[in-house]
């Protein structure tokens, strides 16, 4: 049976049995600061599950995208050396929210592994929490003589972290036979796989809060998990996941690429084969490649991936190629994968290249240290922890290059860096804030507030609420600060990277100015603000009135962000798709997949062709209509952003002479056309003038615009006239066309005055240098003032060329520091080791430094006085060490 089979049929079972199938959400968690990842199908149930949060069913079924690669549950380093970890798989699941309870939940789940996938009962065995006596009682009423096996450790409590849901729970396994070694289930030493759990199905009858402390929920429910490699392993007849054809087509294709045996590096085809999967769906959902958060992982696991690539013969980028293969085998359960299909594919391909180069830089790092460290010496452990971390080198590879010259490493030094990196790394949140229980109470007694302001600018309404410092409260006064809660408002709250509208609610007994306008639980908006006259209570009738001229800006603003995207797409190439955006009345910011910085021609053709369009002043269509049609016709939607059943649509009709290279275009009949819940402008002529004002990168493979609209444009041009008029004047230029040749005279005349400067700088230094003669060399010293790292460099290098054998050690006084550097001539470098140098002279200061034996530096607090005798010491002592 094919998985596909399987999560269908496991789908359809419970939807025949009540269940609503709800699709999968997001690898990355929706209002839960505390998840790095989504690691089980009930993280987007988890407010069900406490109470805040309450949907129109009552039992629904599921098969989610987990991912367990960072946090509190880590499988990325057990990858690939056994049969059933990964850092991405399927949970199929099964949840009731104060509906069914553990008879029913028990029944659906034997009943579906007995019948639906007819394994025989033989081959089941169960365990429950060990005082889980219902539990028992229900087992044997629906199994008969299957084994149950009582277990008192957590491995049969759940809980979804430090907080959240929990309960007891009973797991199925599945007994592969007495051919394969196993312990049972329990067991105080269990080892081996004769027995794989399959199933595990939680009570979920507490929250735990904060000290451990378990909370009875407010309705008992259920929450169950399955994972489909797991149960596709023992449909297909196999004791290993990466045997079904979950992964089939990507080891094929790895084993035709490969140059080494598949039986003696199978663990290496397993690593690619599993992160190939989880930075698919990574970058699907909104996560790039960084140094920090969510990032970070996706980087560590491609860079997994492409050590092992490395390993088995793959010496150049494929695994950009073979996402390709997987997107072809999941697009059809889940489509966002073919959307993606170029963003993923260019990204992975820049991080391969990416790596190689670093993989090579850090081979020439390794044997520029080699030549500093003499037969039988050490490579620090902060070294080579470098070499892994910074350039891929795993502490094997560096190890084996190293044995050749007779040279070990510090793995103990190797291990302390380690950990430093995984306890910087340790995820402590997203920092984003959870929406507060208060909100959550407001969707519960309000449900939605109606927005009109698409059509309007003011209204009448009606205050539903007042909240003061998240809590309800009835009557406010000025100057007090609160939020308002009304029955329907034309402010739009900040959502969909639209800054939130701001403006005055008027009531018969005063005045409100509104400063912020945000959304919580999807539908409550709220007007945030404060009371500038008078007071204010519930149920009072209110005029709301939004800044309408701000709001004309922000329309403005917003359109010209869809132009853009779709001229960027015409003129880079469709691989563009956005990564984030930031709309105001100021600017707008735009954040796209791009490998390289716009050229200056492609800036100018990006302007010209938004300004274009706005002559053309075509019209901006806005409608309702549900997002799988909306999908179909061809709309553009927000990688990662979490879409509603229904959805607002904008579509900016093409003039017939738009002659350009546009998938839109060509497919819908649009400039552009795009899932978006924001303002518009009525006609692309309402945004005036469009200007780029930057672009920069913001991280691997994303690039970032921000441009100006309207009377900005004029605004920031008169801004930089002006400026370049007091520019002339300064330098008495005649005119705007002579500035480059003038600036251009200006800086060679104060590059030559430089180089004098330094030259003059450093011939005064030697001059004045301290000279002291000890066993077979002279120690040369320098005392200089307020010199940059380039002019030491230059110093040291000068002087060490002109006394060709020697020691150089430079004092270097800036502020209220003293920094020493220590250069050796190469014939001393054995005898007087720089970096023993350094550390003899600021080991009588208190200073800190270090580097190799043939230069060194470090630094001192205070203004020292380079005492002849302590420096001859210290040299006399590091040339006996």
């Amino acid at each position: 049976m094919f998985a596909k089979d399987i999560r269908d049929g496991f789908l359809n079972f419970f939807a025949n049995n009540g269940h609503r199938i709800v699709d999968s959400s997001s690898v990355v968690p929706q209002n839960d600061p505390s998840l790095l990842f989504t690691n089980a199908g009930m993280v987007q149930f988890k407010s069900v599950f406490t109470g805040l949060e309450t949907r129109d069913y009552l039992r629904a079924t599921t098969s989610q995208k987990c991912i367990r690669a960072g946090g509190k549950h880590n499988d990325l380093d057990q990858v690939g050396f056994t049969a059933r970890h990964h850092t991405f798989f399927e949970m199929l699941g099964n949840f009731s929210f104060g509906d069914y309870f553990k008879e029913d939940a028990l029944n659906f789940a034997w009943t579906f592994l007995t019948k639906e996938l007819s394994i025989p009962k033989s081959k089941l065995l169960v365990t429950i929490f060990h005082t889980d006596e219902e539990a028992k009682s229900i087992w044997k009423k629906i199994a008969g003589e299957v084994r149950i096996i009582p277990i008192a450790t957590s491995d049969n409590f759940w809980s979804m972290g430090d907080i959240g849901p929990c309960g007891p729970c009973s797991e199925i396994f599945y007994d592969y036979g007495e051919s394969v070694f196993g312990d049972i289930p329990g067991s105080s030493d269990q080892n081996g796989d004769r027995y794989m759990e399959i199933w595990n199905i939680v009570f979920m009858q507490f929250e735990q809060i904060s000290g451990g402390k378990h909370m009875p929920l407010q309705k008992k429910s259920i929450d169950t998990g399955m994972g489909l490699e797991r149960i596709s392993a023992i449909m297909q007849g196999v004791q290993d996941n990466y045997l079904t054809d979950l992964f089939a087509g990507i080891i094929d294709e790895v084993k035709s690429i490969s140059s080494t045996n598949f039986a003696n590096t199978y663990p290496s085809y397993k690593v690619v084969a599993d992160h190939i999967r989880s930075v698919s769906f990574l970058i699907t959902d909104g996560v790039l490649p960084s140094n920090e958060g969510r990032g970070y992982v996706l980087r560590r696991i491609l860079r997994r991936a492409m050590r092992h690539g490395n390993m088995i013969g793959i010496g150049e980028p494929f695994l950009f190629k073979l996402s390709g293969i997987f997107i072809d085998t999941m697009k059809s359960v889940y489509p966002e994968l073919e959307k993606a299909r170029e963003m993923i594919s260019s990204t992975i391909h820049q991080e391969e290249e990416k790596f190689l180069d670093t993989l090579d830089r850090g081979l020439k790092i390794l044997q520029s240290d080699l030549r500093e460290i003499s037969p039988g010496g050490v490579l620090s452990g902060d070294k080579a922890f470098k070499l892994y971390d910074t350039y891929g080198f795993p502490l094997d590879l560096t190890q084996d290059i190293l044995k050749t010259n007779d040279i070990s490493v510090d793995i103990k030094g190797f291990e302390t860096a380690l950990q430093e990196q995984k306890n910087r790394a340790k995820w402590t949140g997203s920092g984003e804030q959870k929406e507060a229980e208060i909100w959550h109470n407001m969707k519960e007694k309000f449900k939605t507030i109606e927005f009109i302001g698409y059509e309007k600018d003011s209204c009448h309404s009606e205050i539903l609420a007042i909240v003061r410092d998240e809590e309800e409260v009835s009557v406010i006064s000025a100057p007090q600060k609160a939020c308002l809660i009304t029955k329907s408002t034309p402010f739009y709250a900040e959502c969909g990277g639209q800054c939130g509208d701001i403006g005055i609610a008027e009531g018969k007994n005063g005045v409100f100015r509104v400063t912020a306008t945000k959304k919580f639980c999807d539908d409550i908006i709220i007007h945030e603000g404060e009371v500038i006259s008078g007071r204010f209570q519930r149920f009072d009738d209110v005029i709301l009135s939004i800044d309408a001229a701000r709001r004309s800006r922000i329309r403005a603003n917003h359109t010209a962000t869809h132009l853009l995207q779709a001229a960027l797409r015409s003129i880079l190439g469709n691989h563009v798709v956005q990564r984030g955006s930031f709309i105001n009345d100021e600017r707008l910011r735009f954040d796209f997949s791009h490998s390289s910085a716009l050229s200056p021609t492609e800036i100018a053709s990006t302007e010209d062709l938004i300004v274009g369009w706005i002559l053309q002043d075509s019209p901006v269509t806005c409608c309702t209509m549900t997002k799988n049609d909306a999908i179909a016709a061809g709309a553009t939607a927000l990688f990662g952003e979490k879409y509603g059943e229904m959805v607002r649509t904008v579509s900016i009709a093409s003039a017939a002479s738009s002659n350009i290279d546009n998938a839109t275009l060509q497919k819908t009949g649009f400039l552009s056309f795009e899932l978006c819940g924001g303002t518009h402008a009525r006609t692309t002529g309402c945004i005036g003038l469009f200007k780029i004002i930057s672009e920069t990168s913001i991280g691997s493979g994303v690039r970032r615009i921000e441009a100006i609209t309207g009377k900005s444009v004029l605004d920031y041009l008169r801004t930089r006239n002006e400026t370049i008029a007091a520019l002339m004047e300064r330098i008495k230029c005649g005119g705007e066309e002579e500035l480059p040749k003038r600036i251009d005279a200006l800086l060679a005349e104060l590059k030559q005055r430089t180089r004098d400067t330094s030259l003059y700088k450093q011939k005064a230094a030697i001059d004045r240098a301290t000279e002291v003669e000890i066993t077979g060399a002279t120690v040369y010293s320098l005392i200089v003032e307020d010199f940059s790292q380039d002019e030491v460099r230059a110093l040291g290098g000068v002087a060490l060329a002109k006394k060709k054998s020697g020691i150089i050690i430079i004092e270097n006084v800036i502020a209220n520091q003293t920094f020493l550097s220590v250069l050796v001539s190469g014939d001393l470098l054995r005898k007087y080791p720089a970096d023993k140098i350094l550390r003899g002279v600021l080991g009588k200061v208190g200073g800190k430094g270090g580097g190799s034996a043939a230069s060194a530096q470090g630094s001192v607090a205070g203004k020292l006085s380079l005492l002849t005798a302590t420096v001859a010491m210290a040299v006399s002592i590091a040339g006996t060490e």
